[in-house]
């Protein structure tokens, strides 16, 4: 099957020159494991049931054995034997070679599984589902390296509003890319169903009630986009639950989902500012992919369609996913504004170099004059004196056309915008 190259290939063929190892993780299914093998020579699949007494007996006594193999050597799901983390560390410390080894991990591995950190030796890489423009959906027209220029930029989308609700629902699960019947629908849930009754049992073989997380992803998906707090969750799970959920047990559940890589958050902006107003500095939570609260609400296509609001908020989780790609791949990071009058801007990009940028995420053409002027207020309460003048303001749109308006702001449709 040919690969599909994604967003982070660059960033893996970067670090595997000046590191020794880079350890790829993210939600299982995402194609951690195909993108490592594409830059592997040899693999080791610790999750192949067939070698399971092999691997734990080199595991018992001589853990180097693994590293036996063309290099670069890629272990996939390496948490499963965590002492492959310290036996490539040292490793790398007595032969001071780069790009030698690739870790793959859907589960951050428990406290005190590994001696050493890794700082210096293995850099990480962060993987989600793929981007409009990694399926092939977004026209890669417009890039951020233009609008961080400020270049004008133009590019028209080719995905209509039922497109983009079709989009919403499938993910961006690589093997749901090519299947051009329904059954594209299926896999998110099929991965949520795999992830109540299995990933979280086995990232750390505690036994978890699977009707009691379902109502803790429930609760999260409807809520997306939002910032949502632990006591609203938590009341939210026990209206819609015939037992109470404890505290304790709701922080574990969204802790194992954190580190099974399922949700993340997306903290308050760090920038400084000249209003009166406080900041809301709860952050917010979205699923990895917007395709995982369709499938826990069994929203299908035309329901989106039918229900406009929804359909925003999962439009902005869609334009999350994508930014998150996007921005990753040149050291970037996302941030949102919110003050206590309700004032907010859905995302604040950084760079590593201090270059930043406003964005408002809107689904239809007709919110894109009140977005822009919403911007330019943004852009008077920031204290340009301390932050520097903004890169760029945006509008992230559903719409079909991407431009730059006489104020300057940029119209962007995500069916034009690649990283």
């Amino acid at each position: 099957m040919k690969y599909l190259p994604r967003v982070v290939d660059a960033e893996i063929n970067e670090l595997m020159e000046i590191m020794g190892a880079v350890l790829i993780e993210g939600c299982k299914w995402c194609g951690k494991s195909t993108t490592g093998s594409y830059h592997a020579k040899s693999i080791i699949e610790f999750q192949n049931p067939d070698k399971k007494q092999e691997y734990d007996e080199i595991r018992n006594t001589k853990p180097s054995l693994f590293l036996n193999g063309d290099k670069p050597r890629m272990f996939d799901e390496w948490q499963m034997y965590p002492v492959i983390w310290d036996s490539i560390r040292t490793d790398i410390d007595h032969t001071g070679l780069n790009g030698q080894y690739i870790l793959t991990g859907s589960a951050k591995p428990s406290e005190g599984d590994t001696m050493h950190t890794g700082t210096g030796r293995i850099s990480r890489v962060m993987m989600r589902p793929m981007s409009l423009y990694e399926s092939g959906e977004s026209t890669g027209e417009v890039s951020f390296k233009e609008i961080l220029d400020g270049k004008d930029i133009s590019g028209v989308s080719k995905l209509s509003l039922e497109d983009l609700a079709s989009v919403i629902v499938r993910g961006g699960w690589p093997a749901s890319i090519k299947v051009t019947s329904d059954s594209k629908y299926i896999f998110a849930r099929e991965y949520v169903k795999s992830l109540i009754h299995e990933e979280v049992r086995n990232v750390d073989s505690v036994e978890r009630n699977p009707e009691k997380m379902l109502q803790v992803l429930r609760s999260l998906a409807r809520n997306i986009s939002t910032q949502v707090s632990n006591s609203t969750l938590e009341e939210d799970v026990k209206n819609n639950f015939e037992n109470d959920i404890s505290r304790p047990t709701l922080m574990d559940y969204i802790n194992t989902l954190e580190k099974l890589f399922v949700i993340e958050n997306v903290n308050a902006t760090n920038l400084n500012f000249r209003s009166k107003y406080a900041l809301r500095t709860k952050p917010k939570k979205y699923f990895v992919d917007p395709s995982i609260a369709t499938a826990i609400l069994e929203i299908k296509p035309n329901d989106l369609v039918n229900d406009l609001n929804t359909f925003g908020f999962l439009f902005e989780s869609l334009c999350m996913r994508d930014l998150k790609i996007y921005t990753q791949s040149f050291g970037g990071n996302i941030t949102f504004y919110r003050d206590e009058k309700d004032f907010e801007i859905d995302a604040i990009l950084r760079t590593r170099s201090g270059k930043w940028g406003a964005i408002e995420i809107k689904l239809g053409a007709g919110y894109i004059d009140d977005a822009a002027n919403n911007l330019l207020k943004f852009k008077d309460r920031v204290d340009t004196d301390k932050c520097g003048e903004p890169a760029f303001l945006m509008v992230l749109t559903g719409a079909n056309y991407s431009y730059r308006r006489p104020d300057g702001v940029y119209v962007v449709s995500i069916g034009t915008l690649k990283n």
